[in-house]
């Protein structure tokens, strides 16, 4: 005997609807009947009233509940496989019973499943659209020509002490002059706590993610050399160069999500432009309320979300 999942009110009536969609809408549940595996190496792992629970069926309710990503293994032995095949049939006993008290017969139902339905196919044309478009030589070659046409910037390396006066800088720096150890000074001296106690190593980074007092006095330092003091938020500040190399592109392996997103989109806009090129379509929606003593602004269409994807631009990385 299975457990029934609890869950919240809102949840369930969501979970529902999904659940009798194929018995309202597609009728697989005579599909379901077949004893024909319905992917390569399918196996039944469960019946319900004599309806099969393929292998299949609980990765893509893995899938869609996310604990697993699309085409991920998922080991029938463990309890991950185990929970969510129980929950499988969970939702076939639900299903059925809701087929038996006639829900999905409702007008009501009827339109969420319907809408339901349309998300479903829309999402299976979307990801037919794309497969083919984000191939990893396409992939790739967008990443190579984005690493092209990206600036050429450059990664200093440095350390640095702050100390509140300037005569307090001028006073390190004859000691560092006289063989006094950046190093150890930064640590006695420096009132940075972020970077005092390694040094003053601020790591390797590039002017211009720096305060504007940085930048100028780094701009033409050189390997070696020592910077300083000027004036910076919270006192004076001396600054040790020790490396100047350029700077490393952004590899593959972290600019492809952003490339998958832009592929992504640059396939499904250009088909949703040619489905509405093609469509007669009509909204009746006005984008700002009605002012008094002032013209009404026309229907419109729906506009593009403000967080699409841009398309790369030149001299920058993906």
């Amino acid at each position: 005997m299975t457990k029934v999942v609890s869950l919240p009110g809102s949840a369930r009536g969501l979970f529902l609807v999904l659940l009798v969609a194929c018995l309202g809408l597609a009728g697989c549940q005579g599909r379901e009947r077949s004893e024909d595996p319905p992917e390569a190496g399918d196996v039944v792992v469960a019946r319900v009233n004599g309806v099969p629970v393929w292998t299949s069926d609980v990765k893509r309710e893995a899938v869609a509940q996310g604990l697993i990503g699309e085409g991920e293994p998922l080991d029938p032995a463990s309890e991950p496989f185990r929970r969510t095949t129980d929950e499988v049939i969970d939702r076939r006993l639900l299903a059925a019973e809701a087929a038996r008290r006639k829900l999905d017969r409702d007008p009501a139902v009827q339109r969420r499943l319907a809408a339901a339905r349309e998300r479903i196919l829309a999402d299976l044309v979307v990801d037919a659209t794309v497969t083919g478009a984000i191939s990893e030589p396409a992939i790739r070659s967008l990443y190579q020509e984005q690493v092209r046409l990206s600036r050429q910037t450059e990664e200093i390396r440095a350390r640095q002490i702050i100390v509140a006066t300037q005569p307090e800088a001028e006073a390190i720096r004859k000691l560092l002059g006289s063989g006094g150890s950046f190093e150890a000074l930064a640590m006695e001296r420096s009132l940075d706590a972020a970077t005092r106690f390694n040094g003053g190593d601020l790591g390797y980074f590039t002017v211009d993610i720096m305060p504007d007092s940085y930048a100028a006095a780094l701009k033409s330092a050189k390997a070696g050399q020592t910077i300083g003091p000027f004036p910076v938020e919270g006192g004076w500040a001396l600054v040790k160069v020790e490396d100047r190399r350029p700077e490393e592109p952004i590899t593959l392996e972290a600019a492809r999500p952003q490339i998958v997103r832009f592929l992504t989109y640059d396939q499904v806009r250009d088909l949703l432009e040619k489905l509405r090129g093609q469509a007669k379509v009509q909204t009746f929606l006005r984008t700002t309320p009605d002012v008094p003593g002032q013209p009404r602004e026309p229907a419109s269409g729906v506009p593009a979300p403000a967080d699409t994807p841009q398309a790369p631009k030149e001299g920058t990385k993906p």
